[in-house]
């Protein structure tokens, strides 16, 4: 059966409301029609068996049938601070860390991001990748949407970091401490933060930035990592360790 995500706001009592390019998709590519059923979305975790009841040019509206029990989704939120890549790099990190589990992704102004965007030009690229989430998770059958932050500078993103947050930084200058040795040091986090660098990886000033108690600095192993490919083996490894995957 179809699945879509629909926004909190846009349901009310028993009835969703699918607006956007859902409507186009649902109508004339799947070519579905009033009475043929959904499963609907909500992003936060709650799923929905839905009858489509109106078909309109801008929406549909869906009467809600019954409430299901989600899929599990993982008890530790990662985040992905993931330093601006070049060309459409970006879009295949949020596929797959999505299709993993990721809880959140954080897209870092690093010194070394060959691609410079002002406000404008973030603001779009935020929407897209947004539905690269929202198309990924639909993908994978996952209940939530990790949220595709706005493109943050080095302050903002540590002076946002949860006190209590793992804080984890590959970088390929670590020599000795392997991210594996602290896992296996550190208990179980309530949430991780995981920062990669861009092409060309994090500056030394960079990564002295991340010095706080919970923070380390970590090596991935004497390979050195694509920024595309860094990401997800990290997030992986760490999801493995806690038993959210395998």
């Amino acid at each position: 059966m179809s699945r879509f995500f629909v926004p909190p706001e846009q349901i009310t009592g028993n009835t969703a409301r699918i607006t956007g390019p859902d409507v186009k998709h649902i109508s004339r590519v799947l070519r579905l029609t009033t009475g043929d059923n959904l499963t609907l979305l909500d992003g936060a975790g709650s799923v929905y068996q839905a009858v489509i009841s109106e078909i309109h040019k801008e929406e549909i509206l869906c009467m809600l049938l019954a409430q299901e029990a989600a899929a599990a989704e993982a008890a530790l939120r990662v985040t992905l601070v993931q330093g601006l890549p070049k060309g459409d790099k970006m879009e295949t990190i949020i596929q797959k860390c999505t299709e993993l589990g990721v809880y959140r992704i954080i897209p870092l102004a690093a010194h070394r991001s060959v691609v410079k965007l002002d406000d404008k030009k973030a603001a779009e690229r935020q929407e897209r990748w947004q539905r690269v989430a929202v198309e990924a998770a639909k993908q994978c059958r996952r209940t939530c949407v990790p949220e595709v932050q706005k493109l943050r500078r080095w302050h903002e993103v540590l002076a946002a970091l949860p006190d209590r947050a793992l804080v984890l930084l590959p970088w390929e200058e670590e020599k000795q401490q392997s991210l594996k040795q602290v896992l296996q040091m550190v208990p179980t986090p309530s949430e991780v933060y995981l920062f990669i660098g861009p092409e060309g990886g994090f500056t030394p000033a960079e990564a002295a930035q991340v010095s706080r108690p919970g923070c380390y600095r970590v090596t991935l192993g004497s390979r050195i990592l694509r920024t595309e490919t860094a990401g997800p083996a990290a997030l992986t490894m760490v999801l493995y360790h806690y038993g959210e995957l395998g």
